[in-house]
């Protein structure tokens, strides 16, 4: 699915800039109406809520606004729905929509508040709800695998005709997959002249191995004669996709990219460039 979107972009924010719902131009409009029919006939059997994730292989390919623009669509079209921000490492729903993040999921999920004063509504559309993801915890995996998160959804599924779950990507921690055993589906967002296709298998690899139910793919970020896309293939290697998601011990924002320190000079050895970038 092609999504055109006119947007001011950096190589590592990505497409933080990207408009939302009324303020979307006609084609990426068009393109999230599509998503929305594909998803319902992706469900033809599943009766009353859907509960479906949105996630991608890797950070910084578009899966929040993609969320955020697809529960827009849902709400746009007389649907009730819920979007819940279940990126509790590095969350942004709550910058993008300039909410308060706190408190939020986190909260509910470790008793500290009732769902309810959590909930912010009306949001872009008067059928859309926003449930953020709170305090950042030391344990999402664990909280979005529990028995508290099910309970939540199967609460929330009396009220709603959609829940959209943002997600982490896939590559970088396990938070979808073990999530994927409440959800009716996963869609996984690529962003064009960024996402790479050993990721996306691996992606689609891991979520197969849980049984996780892919609905489809978003194709997002495409603009036609455009090179803004183009990014260095060295930023997103393997071994920074943790890291890009991971926990500071030392006081930073969780999920800070933590870089190690350089080597003095006169420590560097003569093979040492064969493996720079290589961390």
């Amino acid at each position: 699915m092609f999504g055109n979107k006119k947007k001011t972009q950096t190589a590592q924010r990505g497409v933080a800039d990207q408009k939302l719902g009324a303020d979307l131009d006609f084609a990426s409009a068009e393109a999230y109406n599509l998503l929305r029919t594909n998803v319902s006939f992706a469900l033809p059997g599943k009766q009353g809520c859907k509960i479906i994730g949105i996630t991608s292989a890797c950070p910084q390919e578009g899966k929040s606004f993609t969320s955020i623009n697809f529960a827009y669509a849902l709400a746009k079209n007389g649907s009730r729905v819920l979007l819940l921000d279940g990126d509790m490492r590095r969350p942004s729903i709550a910058a993008s929509l300039d909410l308060s993040r706190v408190p939020g999921l986190s909260n509910v999920l470790t008793r500290q508040n009732e769902v309810e004063e959590v909930l912010h509504k009306n949001i872009l559309n008067e059928n859309l709800t926003v449930l953020l993801s709170g305090n950042i915890p030391p344990n999402p995996s664990e909280l979005l695998g529990s028995e508290e998160m099910k309970a939540l959804l199967d609460r929330m599924s009396a009220d709603y005709d959609y829940i959209i779950v943002d997600l982490p990507p896939v590559i970088s921690v396990s938070d979808a997959l073990v999530i994927s055993k409440y959800l009716d589906g996963i869609v996984l967002v690529l962003r064009h002249g960024f996402t790479r296709r050993r990721n996306v298998q691996e992606a689609i690899r891991q979520l197969r191995f849980v049984e996780a139910r892919i609905l489809g793919f978003v194709y997002n970020g495409y603009r036609s004669g455009s090179s803004y896309y183009r990014t260095s293939r060295r930023y997103y290697r393997y071994g920074k996709y943790y890291r890009y998601y991971e926990y500071s011990s030392r006081g930073k924002h969780e999920g800070d990219h933590v870089r190690k320190p350089k080597k003095a000079a006169a420590e560097k050895q003569p093979k040492s460039k064969k493996h720079e970038g290589k961390e």
